[in-house]
């Protein structure tokens, strides 16, 4: 999935679903900075939403909101650095699916499955994945064109098996902001203008 390297329209700043101006996580801000742009690369154009986190509920109020949203057969993939927030990106996530079970990373069991919400939640980590073809002893098909919706962290090292419809989500972190905050970038690569 590309980046916004060639050409982006004009940004827009929006009021948007994630935004909770209730909160206050920084001494700087009271509520999420959001932008929504379209962007533009070889294989067409794209929605790209960027929320700037300034603390933890913010990453997972951010999940929360598109964990709500979710429909069967979704595929989010999350990227991020490790400790960039995609445990807490996960939980929240969940939260939105109304889950009710702990969530954990699967760090060791490369999938663990969520029954208790409005629609299953498939969570792998595939971090230790050595060869893609390791996913087929999985039965990944059953779960990726299945009636949940998958999250998938460090997707790109099975990149040949996902499918086409997906959308991703990276999380990053920048100290100059500070240490808690976090840029989270939510590409929907399911709506492409062509």
């Amino acid at each position: 999935m590309a980046g916004c390297a060639q050409s982006c329209l004009p940004q827009r700043r929006l009021v948007c679903l994630y935004v909770c101006s209730q909160r206050l996580c920084s001494a700087k801000r009271s509520e999420f900075r959001t932008v929504r742009r379209t962007c533009k690369d070889d294989e067409g154009a794209y929605e790209e939403m960027i929320v700037e986190s300034f603390c933890e509920k913010d990453t997972f109020t951010t999940a929360v909101e598109l964990g709500k949203n979710a429909k069967p057969g979704d595929i989010f993939l999350l990227e991020g650095d490790l400790g960039t927030g995609k445990t807490v990106f996960a939980k929240g996530f969940a939260t939105g699916l109304g889950v009710e079970e702990p969530i954990t990373s699967p760090t060791f069991t490369i999938v663990q499955e969520y029954e208790s919400g409005r629609i299953p939640l498939y969570h792998f980590d595939v971090y230790r994945i050595a060869d893609p073809e390791e996913m087929y002893e999985l039965g990944y098909e059953n779960y990726f064109w299945g009636e949940g919706v998958c999250l998938i962290e460090w997707a790109r090292l099975i990149s040949e098996l996902l499918p086409s419809e997906c959308r991703e989500i990276r999380i990053e972190k920048d100290l100059e902001k500070g240490f808690d905050y976090r840029r989270i970038t939510i590409q929907d690569v399911t709506d492409v203008v062509r």
